[in-house]
């Protein structure tokens, strides 16, 4: 293994946002190769809290059928737009994947935020691995997340983290904006 290999892979990695994706498809096995990364986080007492959706061709249709009527449902009348509502579901359509990111809790094993950084470390390993194939990716929090389980049927202990999204881009290299990590460390030797 070789460490630049892995430098270069981190820096290189950005969020990339659905009207920068092409129509190329990511294929299933594509998906299951970032999955299987995904799989091998950090986990405390091996509790393996992340739990996925994956959400491609029609299953994508319904994501955004559901964020449209979502939106249509909680605006007031003289506030509704259309264009809003056809954009709360087009940039689902632009993605060629999307993958619902939620937690299985074991409360009598660990604290939740344990879980939550557990996950969160599983969702860096899939966009690294995104990243290597070429794909563009990120992850979205709406504020909103227990309609997106309820809507997804994820079990009632479950927590829905955010929304991965998916897609060969065009976005081309992106420059990284980091202040200095001097800033931002304390040395006590």
């Amino acid at each position: 293994m070789h460490i630049e290999t892995i430098t270069e892979n981190i820096k290189s990695r950005r969020s990339i946002f659905p009207p920068s994706y092409t129509d190329q498809d990511i294929t299933i096995d594509t998906i299951k190769a970032i999955l299987e990364n995904a799989n091998y986080a950090p986990t405390h007492r091996r509790t393996e809290p992340w739990r996925f959706t994956v959400m491609k061709g029609e299953g994508l249709v319904r994501l955004a059928e559901f964020l449209r009527e979502r939106y249509k449902n909680n605006t007031a009348p003289e506030a509704f737009s259309q264009a809003r509502y056809e954009a709360a579901g087009e940039k689902v359509l632009k993605a060629n994947c999307v993958i619902a990111i939620h937690m299985q809790p074991h409360p009598d094993q660990v604290p939740e935020w344990e879980e939550v950084a557990a996950v969160a470390c599983a969702v860096q390993n899939m966009w690294l691995t995104a990243t290597a194939y070429g794909i563009g990716a990120y992850w979205s929090s709406p504020g909103f997340l227990d309609e997106i389980g309820a809507f997804l049927n994820i079990p009632m202990d479950h927590k829905c983290l955010g929304l991965f999204y998916m897609g060969y881009s065009n976005a081309g290299d992106l420059e990284a904006k980091r202040t200095p990590i001097e800033d931002k460390t304390t040395w006590l030797i």
